[in-house]
């Protein structure tokens, strides 16, 4: 198909050209002495984007999955309780690892579309009068659902009960997009992918560790080899890595990073935010709800939109590939077929976001949705038109004068260049 495949799914995201060039290099000795050049600078840099003054990064040839199961097999071990609540897709499956594991999860089950129940995490760890929860696992960015939950509150909920468990972060698809505290907010394992706002491909998972996490390192007997924070601070210390790295994928993060601090954190949170907002406007104007309920849990990285019944989602996304070019986010588990999402996400402005809203309306209207052509766009434009920055003055050139009609030529007369 021609043109390029516009992709608004949640992950992978776009990877702007600067970070493709910047990763097209040839392979090098990642023992060398040259090598630390790379490496130390791109581990010290990342604790900008988690926000730690004292918390240490990891970098795994792996993906947020894999930090999941490092952040747990670090710092826990057999038959530790683990306290989460289950709300949609992604923090399924990180309990689910959890007690693959060993571990012993009490699961606060929650609807899907709500944030996570922080007044129930309270309620939970006021009980827990002996201590036995050593973890608790929070989805930041429930990107199966497109809702944002209260880190900063869960904390909260930890100090009023004067809890002294691990608080583990899942921010996948919220670091780096939307703002992340894990000094601020007393996080002790927080989590990411270089696939979401990095806007690297697939490849890298992120882990950043507090003192008091790395403090449980030796007393936590879970198997772990490949996952070792103990082997990869050893050889971090030198600016190695205890196995072969991802070579090509560090080049892109340090490129990544710069970006990214060259806009300024904040920007980045803020444009965001206002990406999210017309795209939010767009989905109001279609008539139809988000999966997120209330306004305090939508997500600035992903919406999850609801179809009507008797629609099929999953046909609304098969449409829009095969016909448009557009990758939409599917429903997953208990959400299949009943809403698609539009990631909002990393490499993107305005007009981009607009192509994917466009190609959504014709694939939904496609797929049997009544909807007024243009309705979502429109809605959309007029909300970033109506807070779009002001324009610096700057002097244009003259317009030209209106061109003249040429004067008809003398009969017999050949006009200039008529002549063959």
């Amino acid at each position: 198909m021609a043109g390029r495949n516009f992709l608004f799914v949640p992950g992978p995201t776009n990877t702007p050209d600067r970070i493709l060039r910047a990763m097209h290099v040839a392979m090098e000795d990642h023992r060398s002495s040259d090598f630390p050049k790379l490496a130390a600078p791109v581990l010290e840099n990342l604790k900008k984007i988690f926000k730690t003054a004292a918390g240490q990064p990891y970098i795994f040839p792996a993906s947020g999955t894999g930090a999941w199961e490092a952040s747990l097999s670090n710092t826990l071990s057999p038959g530790d309780r683990v306290l989460a609540a289950r709300f949609g897709m992604f923090s399924h499956l990180w309990i689910d690892m959890a007690q693959r594991l060993g571990l012993k999860v009490d699961v606060i089950e929650t609807e899907w579309g709500e944030g996570a129940p922080i007044e129930r995490y309270h309620e939970a760890l006021a009980a827990d009068k002996g201590h036995q929860i050593k973890a608790v696992l929070i989805t930041h960015n429930e990107t199966a659902t497109g809702v944002t939950s209260d880190v900063a509150g869960l904390r909260k909920a930890l100090d009023d009960a004067k809890h002294p468990a691990l608080l583990m972060v899942d921010g996948v698809s919220s670091i780096a997009s939307i703002d992340f505290r894990m000094d601020e907010w007393g996080v002790d394992c927080a989590v990411t992918g270089s696939q979401k706002g990095l806007m690297l491909p697939a490849g890298l998972g992120i882990v950043a560790v507090s003192q008091k996490a790395a403090a449980r390192y030796d007393q936590a007997t879970l198997p772990r080899v490949f996952f070792d924070f103990g082997d990869m601070r050893k050889a971090n210390a030198t600016g190695y890595f205890p196995y072969t790295p991802s070579l090509s994928l560090l080049y892109g993060l340090r490129e990544s990073l710069a970006m990214l601090f060259e806009e300024g954190l904040d920007n980045v949170f803020a444009r965001h935010h206002r990406l999210a907002e017309g795209a939010r406007a767009a989905v109001k104007a279609w008539g139809l709800d988000l999966c997120a309920r209330e306004p305090r849990w939508y997500s600035d990285t992903v919406s999850a939109v609801m179809v009507p019944s008797g629609i099929n989602a999953a046909e609304i996304i098969d449409i829009a590939y095969r016909r448009y070019n557009l990758a939409l986010g599917a429903g997953l588990a208990r959400m299949a077929g009943r809403l698609f999402r539009i990631g909002h996400l990393g490499d993107l402005n305005e007009c981009m976001l607009l192509g994917g809203l466009a190609g959504a309306e014709m694939a939904m209207r496609d797929a049997g949705i009544k909807l007024t052509p243009g309705s979502g766009v429109g809605a959309a434009e007029e909300y970033w038109r109506g807070t779009a920055a002001p324009l610096e003055k700057r002097e244009l050139p003259p317009r030209a004068p209106d061109a003249q009609p040429a004067a008809p030529a003398a009969k017999g007369k050949a006009t200039a260049g008529a002549a063959r």
